[in-house]
């Protein structure tokens, strides 16, 4: 084979290699994807208070609360303590404290495992925006 037929398929590799990767993440409302960080939980003392979306909040729904995303986008929140994976609606703001990338409710804590702790390590994919 030619030393220039050589380079054009190892550049062709290259370039098919970059594009492959380049899918990996995705970057909505600021927010690069999959987003890694500290999970944590609310419950009982806001259900039934408005959430920043006004809709009335509820502790026992698979919601949760996310700095940027669009109201209504839907996440897939993995532990990744125990690899338990959910999916969740956005329909609030938060979490307000460094570290933590969102905030779920408790139905969606107690299905992720991790209610005692309060927080866990988590990765966060955008799976749907709204529309």
């Amino acid at each position: 084979m030619s030393y220039s037929f050589t380079k054009t398929v190892l550049c062709c590799c290259l370039g098919l290699l970059m594009v492959s990767c380049a899918g990996s993440t995705k970057r909505v409302a600021g927010t690069k994807f999959p987003e890694y960080g500290l999970a944590s939980w609310y419950g009982k003392e806001h259900h039934g208070h408005k959430t920043a979306s006004g809709e009335l909040f509820n502790m026992n729904a698979m919601t949760a609360a996310h700095p940027t995303l669009p109201f209504g986008s839907r996440v897939r929140v993995t532990n990744l303590e125990n690899g338990r994976t959910e999916k969740v609606r956005i329909n609030d703001r938060g979490p307000f404290v460094r570290g933590r990338v969102i905030d779920v409710s408790y139905r969606a804590a107690e299905r992720l495992g991790f209610v005692r702790q309060g927080l866990t390590k988590v990765r966060v994919d955008l799976d749907k925006l709204p529309g």
